[in-house]
């Protein structure tokens, strides 16, 4: 009986070693987890200003774009004004001489 209870005692021992190992290798799991975890939101932190400036580009180009677009709208519409106003000119003048000639003979 003495041999089954040193037997018992020693499995019982071996048993707690075996937890405390494993508990052992699961803190170090959860460490390793924890390490990786910031590891990754320290990279990802160290990118923002990259996304910053590249999407900072991206807006300025597309403004610059967008400046182009209008000056070349507003360079249009002047020449279509200019255009009409030159082509309008003679008949504006012909208009006016003949409510000048009106007047005259009244």
């Amino acid at each position: 009986m003495e041999d089954t209870l040193k037997r018992l005692l020693s499995v019982e021992i071996e048993a707690e070693q075996l937890v405390e190992k494993k508990q052992a290798e699961r803190e170090q799991i959860i460490q390793q987890a924890l390490e990786q975890a910031h590891k990754a939101e320290q990279d990802f932190q160290a990118t923002i200003p990259k996304l910053q400036a590249s999407y900072l580009e991206k807006a300025a180009q597309r403004a610059e774009q967008s400046i182009v677009a209008l000056k070349k709208r507003y360079e249009e519409k002047q020449e279509y004004w200019r255009q009409l106003s030159e082509e309008n000119q003679q008949q504006a003048l012909d208009a006016a001489v003949q409510l000048l000639m009106q007047v005259g003979k009244v």
